[in-house]
């Protein structure tokens, strides 16, 4: 282990103005500008610590050296995640909050999940004829919402749900902004908690009968470790924690989208290879070519691809913690209370741990075996005990769900817009949220 005081300083007052400047590429630019996976700065007036790579997540999930309680701000508490929520808890608390969660992750579950997205799509396919186009963020957003919903045991009307489903986006796209998205998120959040509060409420009295292996029923009965149900208030937190994460999946039907417009050859595959097995060409290889690689079947590319969607796009750019303890660690001391961020999105696409990292290539999983720290898009870790998100298998399932339909259950023409995504933008997003035309039932 190197001294401390040996890792770079980022010589600026404050750099919260570039931090929202540059969004996604905030940490990645400095990483490479320092040649070192940690540099010391300054945020929000308060000394903090950036890092990224793989040592540097697992560093990051070490319990015993972080903690999430007061590290996330107030601001993204009242728009994106909610206060005591299960991000905001630690230790044994944190542990018995979460399995809350992964107790609702089974694979029954998930496949009626996946069953209420299809018949969604294929609706959703109905209401589309005789449209000259669609934009398909928004249309996958009142997908997700009434799959949400619907899967989760929550009411809903149909009158409602374009409402309900811009009231989790707005929650989401506001945690990287300031000003009037900022407030339309925490307006959002407000709105939305107030009416689940009176939900869980009417359960509890039983006014409003929900399936028991719903999550509505699991978050209104749910006990703390002190023996009594949660405050209704930090129970809706937590339905909710359930319901934006899902309709959230709507960015990255997004990206899948763009990729298959931006990668012909892999929507040609997955369009052609559903019947049996596919030819995948080794790395390095022109899919133009004649040449035949590895055998995979069609289930197995569609989960590459979905993979590779989530590692190359832009969706959480980092996450943060507060040092619990004082250490050193490569060089740099960690100080109890200090502000720590990780790379995400830096992480994802760093070259010592992806070959290639900026190509689109769904064929590097073939024989991939799920690294804890390398591929972190919804965090890193163990998905039980530590803070990966609750719901990665439940986004990889929808995807996979929603891929299906956008290759095999429908036709459609991508007219001229514009598909820039800028990593200044957080959350980022095709600035024309990806306009599809023509659109047939096949």
């Amino acid at each position: 282990m190197n001294e401390a005081n040996q890792v770079p300083h980022e010589k600026t007052l404050d750099s919260s103005a570039a931090l929202l400047a540059e969004g996604y590429a905030f940490i990645s630019n400095r990483r490479k500008e320092f040649g070192s996976d940690i540099f010391e700065t300054r945020l929000l007036g308060k000394p903090a610590i950036c890092m990224g790579g793989a040592e540097a997540a697992e560093l990051f999930y070490d319990t015993d050296r972080f903690h999430r309680q007061g590290a996330i701000p107030k601001r993204i508490q009242k728009s994106l995640f909610g206060e005591k929520g299960v991000q905001t808890l630690d230790g044994q608390e944190h542990s018995h909050r979460k399995l809350l969660f992964m107790n609702l992750m089974t694979p029954d579950r998930l496949k009626q999940l996946n069953e209420i997205t299809e018949k969604e799509w294929l609706a959703a396919a109905e209401r589309w004829a005789g449209k000259d186009s669609v934009v398909l963020f928004d249309e996958a957003r009142d997908v997700l919402c009434r799959a949400a919903y619907e899967w989760a045991g929550v009411p809903l009307e149909e009158g409602e749900v374009h409402e309900r489903g811009q009231e989790y986006v707005d929650m989401v796209d506001a945690f990287g902004a300031i000003g009037l998205r900022h407030r339309r998120g925490r307006r959002a959040r407000a709105r939305a908690e107030e009416r689940i509060v009176e939900i869980i409420e009417g359960i509890r009295a039983g006014r409003i009968d929900v399936p028991e292996n719903t999550a509505a029923h699991a978050m209104a009965w749910h006990r703390g470790l002190d023996g009594q149900f949660l405050d209704a208030k930090v129970a809706a937190v937590e339905l909710i924690n359930i319901l934006r994460p899902i309709v959230a999946i709507c960015w990255y039907v997004v990206f899948g989208a763009l990729a298959l417009h931006e990668h012909p050859e892999c929507a040609e595959i997955l369009r052609n290879g559903r019947s049996g097995n596919i030819n995948v060409l080794e790395p390095g290889n022109d899919y133009g070519t004649q040449q035949k690689g590895q055998e995979g079947t069609w289930s197995q590319y569609t989960e590459w691809f979905v993979q590779e969607v989530r590692r190359v796009y832009p969706f959480t750019p980092l996450l943060g913690a507060e040092v619990s303890r004082d250490f050193v660690w490569n060089g740099c001391e960690f100080k109890e209370g200090t502000m720590v961020l990780l790379d995400v999105y830096g992480t994802n696409h760093d070259p010592g741990l992806w070959d290639d990292a900026e190509t689109f290539r769904p064929e590097r999983f073939r024989g991939w075996e799920g690294g804890p720290f390398d591929l972190i898009p919804q965090g890193g870790g163990d998905h039980y005990s530590g803070h990966r998100c609750a719901g990665e298998w439940l986004t990889v399932d929808v995807m996979k769900t929603s891929l299906d339909f956008l290759v095999n259950r429908v036709s459609y023409t991508v007219p001229d817009q514009d598909l820039t995504v800028k990593l200044s933008r957080m959350p980022a997003m095709p600035e024309s949220k990806f306009v599809i035309s023509g659109t047939k039932q096949m």
